[in-house]
């Protein structure tokens, strides 16, 4: 056999076959770079996170909306007229004692104080725990679960005010509208700045002093009426699925859920494979 025979050169690999390899195996590496959709951030305020370790039940979101509230409607059930350690008689009588002529009408304007404080902060630009739409919702919310179990607990209880005026003294309306909104300003600004939540506390606590002050309710009114307030606000974003506009954890440091995936661009430009054929180059780049 001639030399010429024995050294004939090697078969050359496809082109078309060296361009659909390429294509396939840049494809699926560009493929795996593109991230996963992301997770439903369909978040409650007192959710567990998914994938956390169970809670022990004291530690429940519902305990913990419930603890406070409950405290102040306990306590304010316990000095009902002559009963507990510091009865509404007992109190009454000291303040009648040190502030006999006491009488104003403020009380009457600072229950809406707190809401005056969150909107000049959102008038500034401080970001509030929830979009507007979500933020109007769970307002509308809470004021109809404090306004009609209010009305109800106090046309059943048919209790007298210290100055006689009627029967519909328990709980304290106005202080339970204070400490509703007092609430919401420190759950929506909290993650600001904690002193949003004390100065809207710090007005609320003003209301119930001045309804005591003014002779038109008892200490069990105003405790009770500041743990239904607190109560109704809790109950309103226990129950509050933020369905409507973005949720807070879309917005950057707010929320629990991952952040969104970065959009990216593609691209596609020949390239020459190992072995001389044409091929595609395609890939992913993040923006």
């Amino acid at each position: 056999m001639s030399d010429f025979t024995r050294c004939r050169p090697a078969r050359r690999f496809p082109r078309w076959r060296g361009a659909t390899l390429g294509l396939s195996l840049l494809a699926t590496v560009a493929h795996a770079q593109v991230p996963a959709a992301p997770t439903d951030t369909t978040l409650r305020k007192y959710q567990t996170l998914p994938g956390a370790p169970p809670k022990p039940w004291y530690r429940g979101k519902l305990v913990r909306a419930t603890i406070v509230p409950a405290a102040l409607i306990g306590y304010g059930i316990s000095v009902v007229d002559d009963h507990g350690w510091y009865s509404s008689y007992d109190a009454k009588r000291d303040i009648q004692r040190n502030f006999p002529n006491f009488n104003n009408h403020l009380d009457d304007y600072l229950q809406w104080a707190p809401y005056l404080e969150l909107g000049a902060v959102l008038a500034f630009g401080v970001e509030s725990r929830n979009d507007r739409v979500n933020l109007a919702l769970i307002l509308a919310k809470s004021e109809a679960i404090m306004l009609g179990s209010v009305y109800i607990i106090k046309v059943s209880t048919g209790h007298l005010r210290p100055d006689g005026s009627d029967y519909r003294s328990f709980p304290s309306g106005h202080t339970a509208q204070a400490f509703l909104a007092a609430s919401i300003v420190h759950t929506e600004l909290r993650d600001k700045s904690p002193w949003y939540g004390v100065g809207a506390y710090t007005l609320a606590t003003t209301v119930g002093a001045f309804r005591m002050l003014n002779n038109k309710h008892w200490e069990a009114d105003v405790f009770a009426g500041a743990g239904m307030g607190i109560l109704s606000a809790h109950l309103a974003y226990l129950s509050h699925r933020h369905r409507w506009g973005r949720h807070p954890a879309d917005r950057p440091g707010i929320g629990l859920a991952p952040p969104k995936p970065t959009k990216g661009e593609w691209q596609l430009s020949p390239t020459i494979l190992p072995g001389g054929g044409f091929g595609a180059l395609v890939s992913w780049r993040a923006k």
